[in-house]
């Protein structure tokens, strides 16, 4: 009896693990907003580490995550490095390439809570009345992501993590730009 338990227990369980490896490792999250002022009033926030911690939602979820800026701000090679709660977690961001006024790219190497390593990007369009500020984040989330992914909707919960991001985002530049 307790034999057939463990053996239907065992059979569920391989399904499952059949079941989370037959899910995408590789995710893509973008979303899109508009900002009522020109990219070159947006580009000095996207482009610092340091100015991204007025609007960056990620950066704000631990008050106390303890920082480190090196190299020169808004340059590529520009690191910081974050060790916060379980919540920002820690690794670093570093810049791989800025575009003036137009494009941002960065890699985020996330050591805790989940190892990852990220691209994200930063995209500024010159529209008529203002800015259309596209961000994404890629990367690979190998079987964690797939078991991750099983239980929590990953791509809603950065995506309103952007959406947060960008109201302050707004808040800050259009003010500025009235």
């Amino acid at each position: 009896m307790i034999g057939n338990f463990l053996l239907i227990v065992f059979i569920i369980f391989v399904f499952f693990l059949i079941y989370v490896v037959t899910r995408k490792s590789k995710f893509k999250y973008e979303k899109s907003t508009f900002i009522k002022t020109t990219p070159d009033k947006i580009f000095p926030y996207i482009s610092n580490f340091k100015y991204g911690l007025l609007w960056n939602s990620f950066d704000q979820k631990d008050p106390n995550t303890q920082r480190t800026f090196i190299g020169n701000d808004a340059e590529v090679g520009s690191k910081m490095e974050f060790k916060g709660n379980t919540d920002a977690g820690s690794g670093y961001l570093q810049i791989l390439s800025l575009t003036a006024n137009s494009e941002v790219q960065m890699r985020l190497v996330m050591t805790k809570p989940i190892p990852a390593d990220n691209l994200i990007v930063y995209k500024l369009n010159s529209e008529s009345d203002g800015t259309k500020f596209t961000w994404s984040m890629s990367g690979d989330g190998g079987f964690i992501g797939q078991l991750v992914n099983v239980f929590i909707d990953c791509e809603k919960m950065i995506v309103d993590e952007f959406d947060k991001s960008f109201d302050s985002l707004k808040r800050l530049v259009e003010e500025k730009s009235e």
